[in-house]
């Protein structure tokens, strides 16, 4: 099949999330505006994830998974994806489903024009805590970046693969794909979504990851902006 986009799927031991997101995903490629394939990326799993993961593979064509021999953290899971990929988009989603596939959509529509499209969630369903902390995060990641955008950490996004491709991932820079996509010269918007309370498994980033975290990141990013290579190639030899 002539797949047009890959939505990857990063997994930390989120077994008892992975039935619903086999549902939810298989209703989504049924009126997905792309022709629609799934990458599950296994983050080295200590529960049942995997053998779920290959169950559900196995039965869906349009599944497919890679595994990390160990944990790796999402910044690495979402590199994996873009490497893997194989299709004109990618996209990702959390395995929680606080997104819903659905709004995948919402975002393709603005992929022509635009080269990233993140969602920005509405009405958060979080706890005061995690949106306090996020919104600090995102106040101080916009400071440096000047990405203008609200929400980088919202987990539904869609990228042209060959800009995801050519993003020099490193641990924590999953905050700062708008901001990668700008240094390539890409253009970028944002969508609000929908989002719900996680239903079950566990958060995996608590106000460490937020807040100081992100801030260290901030310092990443601006030695990489300084030192960043970027080039067009106006004619090449037969």
């Amino acid at each position: 099949m002539d797949y047009q986009f890959t939505i990857i799927v990063p997994v930390y031991n989120e077994e008892d999330n992975l039935l619903r997101v086999e549902k939810e995903l298989l209703s989504y490629i049924k009126i997905a505006s792309r022709k629609t394939k799934v990458l599950f990326v296994n983050d080295g799993s200590k529960d049942n994830s995997q053998e779920l993961i290959e169950t559900i593979s196995n039965r869906n064509a349009s599944f497919h998974f890679i595994s990390f021999a160990e944990n790796r953290g999402l910044s690495a899971a979402i590199k994996a994806g873009f490497d893997y990929a194989d299709t004109e988009l990618v996209g990702y989603i959390d395995s929680d489903l606080q997104t819903a596939p659905e709004d995948f959509n919402l975002l393709l529509e603005h992929i022509g024009e635009y080269d990233l499209v993140t969602g920005v969630r509405a009405n958060r369903k979080d706890s005061f805590v995690k949106n306090m902390s996020s919104t600090i995060a995102n106040g101080i990641r916009r400071a440096f970046t000047n990405d203008g955008m609200d929400d980088t950490g919202c987990p539904l996004k869609v990228i042209k693969t060959v800009y995801a491709k050519r993003i020099p991932m490193f641990k924590g820079l999953h905050r700062f794909l708008p901001a990668m996509i700008l240094l390539q010269q890409g253009k970028i918007i944002q969508i609000p979504v929908q989002h719900f309370p996680r239903v079950a498994g566990q958060a995996k980033f608590g106000v460490w990851n937020r807040l100081i975290g992100p801030l260290m990141d901030c310092f990443a990013y601006l030695w990489m902006k300084k030192k960043y290579i970027n080039y067009t190639v106006s004619k090449t030899s037969e």
